[in-house]
């Protein structure tokens, strides 16, 4: 989880005043996988990268065991969600890699096989970005814009989250509103809403009111408004430690909540952001990424990541990708208005796993 919120914080850093969406998940694992070919102090980067430390043989055996735990739960199909979480690998047609790299790929990650003729760049890429939009369900129709005819290997994961709200919210109850993106500007959004129990908390210390929606199944999300003003505060407060005070402090409460259907996606250069983060070896002439190839010769050109969330009545989509909730006023019971940039986060409760993860500045 920590590396969620360090993630979230170095890609808030480029642009404060956008849309964030991306899923956690998504980046770890394929970095995970690529760390199984991965070796000294390219690996140790990694893994420190993601959030793990005191990298010993077995330490890094149960890191990838417990990789594994967490997509074969995740990917156990529950009648209420549909969680897809895969991966894949396109090798360079007559390209060969280690045997120990690909027994391992499989035995821990599970990995779709594929090979690929990259001389010929056109071709491959419609390959893999309609592999892509097949697992996504067509909500990721074009994840690579260009690929290098050097490539050898291109290392993918995929992540698909569909669910319904526990409590749905009744679209004849839906409103147009206003969402105000900040001071001086607003956009027009439709705002749902619902008047019910939920389990919210106010932190007095941080100024921000969190609320949570559970979904049909195992996972929820976390809604988290900041009072005007304090989203800066609340963003530098995100973590794991932050997130369990809310956890412990939820209480059941009556309320006239209102969120606003959302639509967005978030665009992330990996390399960029993880060379920012202290992952630096992997991308240059250091790599050691001997596992996968024998020898000393391969490096990461491009990392890319895209996710989708959209919110509505029913529940949740999300790609990749994230989720909101508005509402409208009623005077009986506190009224909850997500009607200025918030955040989310969207988890399955089984494993704790942070599958999602964002903050709309502006649900359009």
């Amino acid at each position: 989880a920590d590396f969620a919120f360090r993630f979230y914080k170095q890609a808030v850093s480029k642009e404060a005043d956008k849309n964030v969406f991306f899923s956690p998940m998504s980046i770890s694992t394929a970095f995970a996988l690529l760390a199984v070919g991965a070796k000294s102090t390219t690996l140790s980067q990694i893994f420190e990268g993601l959030g793990f430390d005191s990298l010993t043989e077995t330490r890094i055996r149960d890191i990838h065991g417990s990789f594994h735990k967490v997509l074969a739960v995740l990917n156990c199909t529950d009648v209420n969600v549909t969680l897809n979480i895969g991966n894949a690998l396109f090798v360079a047609v007559g390209y060969k890699i280690q045997e120990t790299f690909l027994q391992n790929a499989k035995q821990f990650y599970d990995v779709d096989y594929f090979s690929n003729d990259f001389n010929k760049p056109e071709e491959a890429k419609k390959h893999i970005n309609k592999y892509v939009e097949e697992k996504t369900e067509g909500k990721i129709p074009a994840l690579i814009d260009h690929l290098d005819p050097n490539t050898i290997l291109v290392l993918l994961n995929y992540i698909y989250f569909k669910a319904t709200w526990e409590k749905s919210f009744d679209p004849l109850r839906t409103r147009e509103d206003d969402f105000f993106v900040n001071t001086n500007t607003s956009v027009r959004i439709n705002m749902m809403q619902r008047q019910d129990k939920y389990d919210s908390y106010y932190d007095q210390d941080l100024s921000c009111e969190v609320v949570e929606l559970p979904y049909q199944g195992t996972a929820r999300a976390l809604f988290i408004l900041p009072d005007d003003g304090k989203m800066k505060q609340v963003e530098d407060a995100l973590s794991k430690e932050t997130i369990c005070k809310w956890e412990k402090n939820l209480d059941t409460r009556r309320l006239d909540l209102q969120l606003p259907k959302i639509s967005i996606s978030g665009s992330y250069d990996i390399k960029k952001l993880f060379m920012e983060m202290g992952i630096t070896d992997v991308f240059s002439n250091n790599a050691d990424l001997s596992g996968i190839s024998g020898r000393r010769d391969l490096r990461v050109s491009q990392a890319i990541h895209k996710a989708l969330l959209e919110v509505d009545e029913s529940g949740t989509e999300a790609a990749g990708a994230t989720a909101v909730m508005v509402n409208r006023f009623l005077p009986s019971f506190p009224t909850i208005k997500f009607n200025r940039p918030f955040l989310i986060l969207i988890s399955d409760k089984t494993t704790s796993a942070t599958l999602f993860m964002g903050k709309i500045v502006d649900p359009t």
